[in-house]
């Protein structure tokens, strides 16, 4: 292990453009495991939080220490501590081992969002458009992410999944997403038929399917977890209870080097405190286009949330799902369709449906913003959007409100599922961007800007699925692109 990574300090924005005289953050209880919470500060969990070997239920303790260390200033700074931010960062400090790196993350703990709301599955790389970045760093993801799990003893279960046409016109479309497979290099896939679709899941009825054996499925918050304690046992640092909402030039700076401000880039959270940075990172995920704005960069595209509401099977039922069981997805929009999927916990889930949410990190019905619902709708992109798709948004919002509408579209591929056999479950808040003519934006979109601050900003914009699973290949390419970028 490398030595203890060191608390940061974080400076109380003062009178008349000044900062407050720095004050020390307690260290860590020793042997306590590295997770932040609070004031904008590093602080420890308990030792001993399982980190179980893959396939197995035996854990090893992992600890991190925390020392104190007097510092406001950092080369680069990863605003966002989800799975995408943390494997970011960790992928810079492997590289960078001898500059001051940071995590900011405006919540109390890590991957409190999409990383740790979603179906937990490690994608093959089928669905994406041949060349894309989705397709590209999804296949290369999942080789990666399944290798880290071995080399960390994370659990994960290569489970394979199923996409099942149940209709006659479905058929056409599942051949060209197995061409498509094919053409990305997805390992294994193979078109099967009734018989074979039963051997595999005996209660699944289907005309033909498309056997995707390379798909699992992992708890991706331990993951980011482990991103984490390998990024801090680096000599990284994470604060949460950051909440960024301000970057400007530096009017004065901590320390000057021969080329003037070394540290130009003023980076405020919603406390008033502050950090000095050479560069930025963001991972915001439903706040990216927020930050973009804020550092002077174009707002476009614009985050639109969808909300995804899961069923769960009752426990007695989940003998009936052995591994992935997928829809054959309507190439119109951007979603997989409602689905069946195990957890590493042994229970099922189901779903998700993707509805307009009416706040950004509103998981539940009735969740309202009424500044988030105003910015939405005042965004003529989001009025094309709904007008060009209204009959399906409209089926989408009665099936999140009605159990049996829900039920009955599983029943298409499981028929003995009943209203009796599932439960209510979780909900999460997809991060989707659009663009001003109401376009879903398809890919991955990284980006930065001009001026003072643009230019020392790299934004992650638009990273839904697949990312988790191609956390760490997305890492790569950012740090590719912060070195080229920024001369590091």
């Amino acid at each position: 292990m490398a030595g203890p990574a060191p608390a940061a300090e974080v400076r109380r924005r003062g009178g008349s453009g000044g900062t407050a005289p720095p004050q020390p953050l307690p260290a860590a209880p020793h042997g306590g495991k590295a997770a932040m919470g609070g004031r904008g500060r590093a602080v420890a969990l308990p030792s001993g939080s399982p980190s179980p070997q893959a396939g197995g239920a035996s854990s090893r303790p992992v600890s991190v220490c925390l020392s104190v260390c007097l510092r406001s200033t950092f080369d680069v700074a990863v605003v966002g501590a989800g799975i995408v931010g943390l494997a970011s960062a960790r992928e810079l400090v492997r590289r960078h081992p001898s500059l001051a790196l940071a995590v900011l993350e405006k919540e109390q703990g890590l991957a409190h969002h999409q990383s740790g709301r979603n179906s937990g599955v490690i994608h093959s790389g089928i669905y994406y458009q041949p060349g894309s970045l989705k397709a590209k760093l999804c296949v290369q993801g999942a080789a990666l992410c399944y290798q880290y799990c071995d080399q960390k003893g994370i659990p994960y279960k290569q489970c394979g999944k199923l996409i099942v046409a149940v209709e006659q016109d479905e058929i056409p479309r599942l051949k060209a997403l197995y061409e498509r497979g094919l053409q990305n290099n997805v390992p294994g896939l193979r078109l099967i038929g009734p018989k074979e679709i039963q051997a595999k899941e005996p209660f699944c009825r289907g005309l033909m399917a498309l056997d995707s054996p390379y798909t699992g499925i992992v708890n991706y918050k331990q993951v980011a977890q482990s991103y984490a304690e390998d990024f801090q046992e680096a000599g990284g640092t994470i604060l949460t209870d950051f909440e960024v909402t301000n970057m400007e030039m530096a009017k004065e700076s901590s320390s000057e080097s021969d080329d003037g401000l070394k540290y130009p880039v003023v980076v405020r959270n919603s406390k008033g405190e502050e950090i000095y940075c050479r560069h930025i990172v963001t991972c915001a995920g439903l706040y990216s286009d927020r930050l973009s704005e804020i550092s002077g960069c174009s707002p476009e595209p614009r985050i639109v949330p969808f909300r995804g509401d899961y069923l769960v099977l009752k426990p007695e039922k989940c003998y009936m799902v052995k591994g992935n069981i997928y829809p054959v997805p309507n190439p119109r929009f951007p979603f997989l369709g409602f689905h069946f999927t195990p957890r590493m916990d042994g229970s099922v889930w189901l779903g998700p449906n993707a509805v307009l949410a009416f706040k950004r990190e509103g998981y539940r019905l009735f969740d309202f913003s009424a500044g988030e619902f105003l910015d939405a709708v005042t965004y003529s992109g989001l009025w094309k959007l709904v007008l060009s798709n209204l009959s399906y948004g409209l089926s989408e919002m009665y099936r999140a409100c009605s159990l049996s509408a829900q039920v009955k579209q599983l029943q298409k591929f499981i028929p003995e599922v009943t209203v009796n056999d599932v439960l209510r479950g979780p909900s999460g808040v997809r991060a989707q961007a659009l663009d001003s003519d109401g376009n879903l934006v398809d890919d991955f979109v990284f980006d930065g800007g001009s001026g003072d601050i643009g230019s020392r900003v790299l934004h992650v914009r638009n990273a839904p699925s697949p990312a988790a699973t191609s956390s760490l290949a997305i890492a790569k390419m950012i740090a590719d692109e912060v070195k080229r970028r920024f001369e590091l």
